[in-house]
């Protein structure tokens, strides 16, 4: 339990520092800017669990399907970000970062396939 809360707290910490670094290097703008975070953030997230398992002894092995679904979900996460805050009144577009949610629904779906 210890190691999955310290395998979460590192791929947000590591996501949410180095996406921009790596960001930076892939010439989007406008509109897919997001979506190119989504990408970014499912990658850092997945090389983390990777690393986090060859550390910590409680933290298993990733499998590509932790990947894909890392992606699926921050792509659906960026999709809602994009297009959806306007669909729902209830949520104030300042209040939730859109890259914060990105990174959130792709650790969410690390966690769903790990």
């Amino acid at each position: 339990m210890l190691g999955r809360l310290v395998l979460i707290f590192l791929q947000v910490a590591a996501g949410w520092a180095g996406a921009p670094f790596l960001r930076q290097y892939i010439p989007v703008s406008g509109a897919f800017d997001l979506f190119v975070y989504a990408a970014v953030f499912a990658l850092i997230v997945y090389v983390v669990g990777i690393l986090a398992a060859l550390v910590i002894k409680d933290v298993a092995t990733p499998s590509p399907a932790a990947l894909t679904a890392s992606v699926v979900v921050a792509l659906l996460a960026a999709a809602f970000a994009t297009y959806g805050m306007d669909l729902v009144p209830q949520i104030p577009g300042g209040t939730i970062s859109k890259r914060g949610l990105v990174l959130a629904g792709a650790v969410l779906g690390y966690m769903f396939r790990r």
